[in-house]
């Protein structure tokens, strides 16, 4: 069996395992009648819920909230970070009150959040955005840092304009950092839509969720649970693929570079510069053109 299988297998089986426990729980008597409901009834609150055309438009939203309020913080992010990362003197200052205020749990500035934007898909949206505005910025700030400054002096050598230099050297370099960045980004403003429709909504997976809690609905609370964290496991898996499609192409480029046969003897100056340039692989194309 190889390693893959023994993974697989473990994994479903820890699932069965916790799917025994529950229902176990729930027969004991140990918790207050429905609070805990029996797995079949969550089975089928999860169907009803699915049965339900309402559920989908809420669905709808809570993602255009979320879809909307994470592009618009993770452009944001992005800006900031290109001038932190690039100037020394801005982070020091900057940068102290972005952790500072990144460690603060976000829900705080709800209320202001509402007296700005009202009541309405706005105020999520801002929420959004707010929620997602910290670890991209922070992510891709340290992206940027870390960048060798070989890159950074072959791209002056070579009199790259700012946009070669961003679109070459500053956005290859960052690519791992930034896609974290926006990993944790995009979970957090999942979760900061959903608190913000769980304060106050008339529409969303949170207000959905929040009502059904309200009217002790218990097995369709857990199945809006089940299916909150389907979509969120979702969007967390399409991202962690997209990193390592990434970060393998990456790879793959480099191993393609490391066999050409080239060697720095008997090179002039501008082969060798040529090949030297060819194994900064995002500069080649600039370099030829």
């Amino acid at each position: 069996m190889t390693l893959a299988h023994r993974v697989f297998w473990i994994k479903l089986l820890t699932i069965l395992v916790l799917i025994g426990l529950w229902e176990g729980l729930s027969r004991s008597g140990l918790f207050y009648k429905g609070v805990l409901p029996s797995t079949w009834m969550v089975v089928e609150a999860i169907a009803d819920e699915l049965a339900d055309s309402s559920f989908y438009r809420d669905l709808g939203i809570t993602m255009l909230e979320t879809s909307v309020g994470f592009v618009a913080g993770a452009v944001i992010a992005l800006l900031f970070a290109l001038v932190l990362g690039t100037n020394a003197y801005v982070r020091r200052m900057i940068e102290p009150y972005i952790i500072a205020i990144g460690g603060t749990p976000k829900i705080i500035f709800l209320p202001i959040l509402f007296l700005i934007f009202g009541l309405g898909i706005e105020s999520k949206m801002a929420k959004a955005a707010l929620s997602a505005f910290f670890p991209i910025v922070l992510s891709a700030t340290n992206g940027i840092v870390q960048i060798p400054p070989v890159l950074l002096r072959v791209g002056w050598g070579f009199d790259l304009s700012r946009w070669q230099m961003l679109t070459k050297i500053y956005l290859p370099a960052v690519t791992n950092p930034l896609l974290t960045g926006l990993q944790l980004g995009a979970a957090m403003a999942i979760i900061g839509v959903l608190s913000a429709e769980i304060s106050y909504a008339n529409a969303g997976l949170g207000y959905r969720l929040i009502r059904d809690a309200d009217q002790f609905k218990i097995p369709s609370v857990y199945a809006l649970i089940v299916l909150i964290f389907v979509v969120s496991a979702t969007i967390n898996f399409a991202m962690t693929r997209l990193q390592q499609g990434l970060s393998q192409r990456k790879r793959s480029r480099r191993r393609a570079v490391d066999v050409i046969p080239m060697s720095d003897e008997g090179m002039s100056p501008v082969a060798r510069s040529n090949h030297d340039a060819t194994k900064l692989g995002p500069l080649h194309q600039t370099i030829q053109q």
